[in-house]
């Protein structure tokens, strides 16, 4: 006789485990109740239709009841809720649309309720412009009024999975955004300085964020709603979307005898079984072991896991489920969250001992175009087990925190992630992958190789017994330092030991935590205690993050009104071409601004494209120019960079040589797009101010005097000559006394001269080869290890620099005054190299509007 099946529930964990159980047993009598007419549908894509990514509504339906019913041959009865179970009757009672109320006999039973929407009761809540997202109804009602032309802005309550995604897509949308979250962040699942790359990414994106800060009530305001938060805060929008959590939807099981947690989710065993026999459950209603407790994790990924085993349980077979690891991801406009296993924040929580370290590697090989960075955070126990990881990034966070899980998955330790054998090519990754490199990082915690602190523990810091030493570079520390932080660059350290006090604990930091723990075997070797920041500085300022305050002064109207200027026409998820193509200027030269040539909405046709990625400054201007140069006036030169500076050195070369800057944005993978229109011949003046009668003429040279001959300082000096020369400056290099060395051929060369200038050549560097740094040059290391950063970094040498420099008309002076005391001849210096006096220096400066001395 077959076995009857009842399965409450259908899409992820009940469609899951109606077609395994039909594969595993052809003759089940399989019954699949279903409240509403959608069985299995991809409620993870709900946002992204709303926000147009997903643009067929028929590719969010994973199967119909039609389909389904044909391939598996299941009984599936839509509109159908079950309101009660009787497990010692073993039947259910059904309440249908098409057949009323009525009851079913089952042999086994699966119940996949799923969870529903919390909505809190607060007056107003009930408001028709207030929705919450569950299902495909939910979602074409939230469509409709998003795609209306009244809907401007939106209301996004909770800062969880769904809020998150929703806040994102209504902004991609067109809607101008706010997101209020009850607690200190958004995503309370990853730890709090995770969470703020996050944060970051979407004010950045234009999503206004309130923090800390709950709604107190719902009430009308003409055709909009307003909010009225716990802080006195009001604020008013066209539709508000309600996404403060989920709740077990388990409420037909009361009286069942069936066995519910705290919170109302079903308890079940590893085999998905209740404490009733013969009834599993599955999905977002269940309580399952996580960590070292128990958990709901209403995720598709461990509903579908858990819908194949409940089949397998009731067809015979002995698969069990195990602990959950709750590995998860979520896009967040253009960066990529994810995290496995235990937060930092559930450990506290928890009272487990863990250590925690940080990595900010690229995610490729960084001489490859387009290298992002990530930032990486992992868990560990004294010996080296895996607790769990998180990753932040624009690529390859993915894969990374998979990686991760798989290992924490088989109770692996640091080891084994130092121990992987990843694919590696430049595209994809480096010889030693991010996943690697964090397993090293932990793996010396484990040895006591380093002793790490994290930024928490600064709050801690007692300076009577600690010292807290900055290993960066002193322009670095300039930058900006941790306070109370004494500065000795990593490569002097070794030489100011004696600046240390041997009595106190030295805490070490650099930029990400590499100089650090370079610092701290230096200082571990000759005797002194020392701890090094994971992480580095970078991790310290994620710390930092607070969302912006509302300027009331740039943002007048109410949340809700039309903007002057929005950032993104509404719908379209392009970017809208402001009416001044270029607003920074040096104030002494005054600006008029112009229409854009082409209409507002039209799409650009470039007659050149140009591609620049991976190249750095000035490289991608100096390709710019040349592109320019070969086109007639009125053509369009697209191009397309990786150098970050880039998105402002363009407007500023658009603006210094006269073309229009048509657009210029940023794109989701770091490339900077930007199209610029040729204009005729340049004019020498600006047009006059309104009531000034005579025209501002401005000089258009570039003047340098080059009196250093340190390596660091030349190639500073031919990058600005470079990138002035692109902008269409007449650029003159004077080179005097020590500069001169730049200019001198690598080779001897026979000349005749007297004692002294032979006695100079012999001590003076031949070549720009030769040039020692400025500071740190370590004996000629430092000058080596400068050429190799910029190498692999895909930067142009200093001779590379010198050769584009000659060939974009940049003219090379050689003082003879400097010349003759310092004993060299024009013979000595490379080709293209002009001999002038003071005199021809000041002519040149005369007509240059920058001058610099260097």
């Amino acid at each position: 006789m077959s076995k009857k099946v009842i399965i409450v529930g259908g899409v992820a964990g009940g469609a899951s485990a109606a077609a395994r159980l039909r594969r595993l047993d052809e003759t089940a009598h399989i019954i699949m109740f279903e409240r509403d007419e959608y069985i299995s549908f991809a409620n993870c894509g709900l946002p992204y239709y709303i926000g147009n990514t997903i643009q067929d509504r028929s590719k969010l339906i994973v199967q119909t009841p039609e389909a389904m019913t044909k391939r598996f041959n299941l009984d599936i009865r839509t509109r159908s809720e079950v309101i009660s179970i009787d497990p010692d009757a073993k039947k259910v009672t059904v309440r249908s649309l098409e057949h009323g109320t009525y009851e079913e006999t089952y042999d086994a039973l699966v119940l996949s309720p799923g969870a529903r929407p919390i909505r809190p009761e607060l007056p107003g809540i009930d408001l028709p412009h207030i929705y919450s997202v569950r299902n495909i109804p939910d979602t074409d009602r939230i469509k409709q009024q998003v795609i209306s032309p009244d809907t401007r802005s939106a209301i996004v309550i909770g800062g969880g999975y769904i809020g998150v995604e929703m806040a994102e897509n209504l902004k991609l949308a067109g809607l101008e955004v706010t997101l209020v979250q009850s607690g200190p962040q958004i995503m309370n699942s990853f730890d709090p300085e995770m969470a703020g790359m996050l944060a970051k990414e979407m004010e950045e994106q234009g999503v206004q964020l309130i923090l800390n800060d709950k709604v107190r009530s719902f009430k009308e305001h003409g055709v909009q709603v307003e909010a009225l938060l716990e802080s006195g805060q009001t604020l008013h929008s066209d539709i508000v979307i309600l996404a403060v959590g989920v709740a077990p939807d388990t409420g037909f099981l009361t009286g069942s005898g069936i066995k519910l947690g705290a919170r109302g989710h079903i308890q079940v065993n590893e085999a998905l079984e209740t404490n009733v026999e013969g009834v599993y459950a599955v999905g977002d209603a269940v309580e399952i072991h996580a960590g070292n407790g128990k958990t709901a994790i209403p995720l598709a990924g461990p509903a579908n896991k858990q819908g194949r085993i409940a089949a397998d349980r009731i067809a015979g077979l002995s698969t069990t489920y195990s602990v959950s690891q709750g590995t998860s991801i979520i896009k967040v406009f253009d960066v990529t969250g994810a995290q496995t296993g235990l937060s930092e924040k559930t450990l506290k929580l928890l009272g487990l001992a863990y250590h925690a370290v940080y990595i900010h590697p690229n995610a490729h090989a960084a001489y490859y175009p387009g290298a992002t960075p990530l930032t990486m955070k992992l868990l560990f126990d004294s010996e080296g087990k895996i607790l769990g990881a998180s990753a932040v990034g624009r690529t390859g966070v993915d894969k990374r925190i998979d990686d991760i899980a798989a290992v924490l998955h088989f109770g692996g330790t640091v080891t084994d992630l130092t121990e992987l054998d990843l694919a590696y090519a430049p595209p994809f990754s480096s010889a030693k992958d991010p996943v690697n490199m964090l397993g090293y990082v932990a793996e010396n915690v484990v040895t006591g190789k380093t002793t790490v602190y994290v930024s928490e523990d600064l709050q801690n810091r007692n300076p009577d017994t600690t010292l807290l030493v900055d290993v960066r570079s002193e322009l670095e520390h300039q930058n900006g330092h941790i306070p109370d932080s004494v500065n000795i660059p990593v490569d002097e350290l070794r030489d100011r030991l004696s600046e240390l006090d041997r009595n106190k604990e030295i805490w070490v930091y650099c930029q990400v935590g590499l100089r650090g723990y370079t610092s701290a075997r230096i200082l571990q070797q000759h005797g002194y205690r020392v701890r090094n920041l994971t992480g580095g500085y970078k991790t310290y300022m994620m710390n930092k993050f607070e969302p912006k305050k509302p300027d009331r002064k740039e943002a007048p109207t109410e949340i809700g009104q039309k903007p002057e200027s929005p950032a993104k026409e509404k719908g379209s998820g392009t970017e809208s071409r402001s009416s001044s193509a270029v607003t920074a200027s040096p104030a002494s030269v005054p600006v008029v601004e112009k229409e854009s040539s082409i209409p507002e909405g039209m799409p650009i046709h470039a007659n050149m494209k140009l591609d620049a990625c991976g190249l750095s400054c000035p490289g991608p201007l100096v390709e710019a120019k040349q592109a320019m140069d070969g086109l007639a006036a009125g053509q369009i030169l697209h191009i397309t960079a990786t150098d970050p500076g880039f998105y402002e050195d363009v407007q500023s070369f658009a603006r210094m040589s006269g073309h229009e800057v048509l657009s210029v944005d940023k794109q989701p993978n770091g490339q900077i797009s930007a199209h610029l229109k040729k204009e005729g011949a340049k004019q020498a003046a600006v047009p006059s101010l309104q009531n000034e009668s005579q025209a501002f003429a401005r000089p258009e040279g570039t003047t340098m005097v080059v009196f250093s001959g340190d390596l660091d300082k030349a190639i500073a000096s031919f990058i600005i000559a470079n990138g002035a020369a692109a902008s269409g400056k007449k650029v003159t290099l004077f080179f005097t006394f020590w500069g001169l060395n730049i200019l001198r051929k690598t080779e001897p060369v026979d000349v005749k001269k007297n004692f002294m200038g032979r006695m100079f050549g012999m001590m003076m560097p031949r070549g720009s080869r030769k040039l020692g740094l400025s500071r740190m040059n370590m004996l000629g290391a430092g000058s080596k290890m400068i050429r190799s950063v910029m190498k692999r970094s895909n930067i142009s040498s200093l001779e590379e620099l010198m050769e584009t420099a000659v060939s974009q008309g940049v003219e090379l002076v050689a003082c003879q005054m400097s010349m003759d005391v310092m004993g060299i001849k024009h013979e000595e210096l490379i080709d293209g190299v002009k001999i002038g006096g003071v005199g021809y220096y000041l002519g040149q400066a005369d007509q240059s509007g920058i001058n610099l001395f260097i």
